[in-house]
């Protein structure tokens, strides 16, 4: 894994079934979901909730990226600080 936001999450394949949302440069898991549809929406919300960063979905065997989808942030306002 690459060096990167804290907030970047990788969606990849659980040994014991199922996918898994883990946190770039750690073994233990944000989230587990059966499906990979899941696992990957999980992730955005996850990423979207810790300030914005980049999701990167594994292939079936956890070894190549497929994708990558940049999350904005999600609880910030959209109107400019003008402090």
């Amino acid at each position: 894994m690459g060096n990167g936001n804290d907030n970047d999450r990788y969606v990849q394949p659980h040994k014991s079934g199922g996918w898994e949302v883990v946190k770039e440069g750690h073994k233990r898991a944000s989230a587990r979901e059966p499906t990979k549809k899941e696992a990957v929406d999980r992730g955005r919300g996850i990423v979207r909730g810790q300030g914005g960063g980049e999701l990167r979905i594994k292939d079936r065997e956890g070894k190549r990226i497929l994708d990558t989808d940049t999350i904005a942030p999600g609880n910030e306002s959209p109107r400019r600080d003008t402090r």
